[in-house]
């Protein structure tokens, strides 16, 4: 079990690695502006919901995952 931490220390930094390499991706490819994302803004107040984005995220990872782990060998 000890030798486990190290290995999802690692697994979770290139996690959040990963995360911020796609997000700075993202922004500069102007892939957080997709339609169905919702934005309201009142005075200084500024409110973002990224449902389009999320759904669109969510439909690439199950298919690419299905593609992954379905298609290797049993």
């Amino acid at each position: 079990m000890e030798s486990l931490v190290p290995l999802m220390l690692i697994l979770g930094g290139l996690v959040l690695v990963l995360i911020g390499i796609v997000s700075l991706a993202g922004r500069t490819l102007g892939v957080g502006r997709v339609p169905g994302d919702l934005r309201a803004t009142k005075g200084p107040f500024t409110f973002y919901a990224p449902l389009g984005a999320s759904l669109l995220l969510s439909v690439v990872l199950t298919v690419v995952l299905n593609l992954a782990f379905c298609t290797g060998p049993r």
